[in-house]
């Protein structure tokens, strides 16, 4: 039964435009297309990401099923796909959706990504005007609070081995800001970050772990609000480039984590209590680094 169904709905031309199913919505057309690995295998929930190419919005978001196979019934016009697992590299294609009929992208094969260059050993710096740090926070029975801290510098020292490799952060806690006067002087009041008390956040790296293509895990701890605790910040690595001189090497890198207020004494269930507005118990932390090149390490004379 689960095989004939797979084969009513698999083209037996991959390049026809095929008549949907007599349930299609009216109006709508078809789109679809089976994704393989680069042997040709099928590849299960790769993810497609669907955009309108006349407007750029995106209008859909999913993943294949166990059979590498995707589909979609979608009002008529133009659209692109982007279709990417980790570690290979994405595909785009571009469909036209016709009223009732179906657009095949065909089999969809996806090659290893080009390996990035790693860094250049030495010391790296952080350039502020393209390096942000943002937070994202569930208000409590509201919408999502979307911050940033606007005062900060670190730098990553890149060893030999990159595993080997060190970055440390300082953030000043009295720069946080949500775009609201009211909330932004309440979250630097002793409810909530306590900046007189404890002016800044500090994250310094322990170590480096490598998961595959770009992707990275840097290990470390984070100091808020007096409390220290560990924490991983899951890294994608976009690569290195040379604006023609040693200042311009720059390297840039996307890192994520989340956070628990209560790991660090940050109390909202006491402050709901108290029926201080808060936003919830998790506190998503992203980075977007870009980094200059300073120079190799100077190695420490003997004594």
């Amino acid at each position: 039964m689960g095989f004939a169904l797979l084969e009513r709905i698999r083209p037996k031309n991959r390049n026809l435009v095929m008549r949907p199913p007599t349930s299609l919505p009216p109006g709508a057309g078809v789109i679809g297309c089976e994704v393989v690995d680069p042997v040709g295998l099928p590849m299960p929930n790769a993810a497609i990401s669907i955009k309108s190419a006349r407007t750029g919005q995106q209008v859909m978001k999913t993943t294949t099923d166990p059979y590498g196979l995707f589909t979609a019934a979608l009002p008529p016009g133009r659209y692109t796909l982007l279709i990417s697992v980790e570690s290979l590299q994405p595909a785009h294609h571009t469909l036209d959706v016709v009223s009732g009929e179906r657009s095949w992208a065909g089999r969809v094969q996806l090659e290893p990504a080009r390996r990035l260059r790693l860094p250049t050993p030495g010391t790296w710096l952080f350039d502020p005007p393209h390096t942000a740090i943002r937070f994202i926070a569930q208000h409590v029975g509201m919408a999502n609070v979307h911050g940033r801290f606007e005062r900060f510098q670190g730098g990553i020292r890149i060893a030999e081995r990159m595993e080997d490799s060190y970055i440390e952060v300082s953030i000043e806690a009295a720069s946080i800001t949500t775009g609201n006067n009211t909330r932004d002087n309440h979250l630097r009041s002793a409810d909530f970050l306590d900046v007189e008390a404890y002016p800044y956040i500090h994250f310094a790296s322990t170590r480096f772990s490598h998961h595959a293509g770009a992707r990275w895990t840097l290990h470390g701890s984070l100091e808020m609000h007096g409390v220290s605790r560990s924490v991983s910040l899951e890294t994608d690595y976009l690569g290195a480039v040379n604006g023609g001189y040693q200042t311009e090497l720059r390297c840039a890198a996307r890192a994520r984590t989340e956070l628990h207020r209560e790991d660090y004494t940050l109390n909202w269930r006491s402050m709901l209590a108290r029926g201080i507005a808060v936003v919830g118990p998790t506190v998503r932390l992203e980075l977007d680094i870009q980094a200059m090149f300073q120079g190799p390490d100077t190695p420490t004379p003997p004594e």
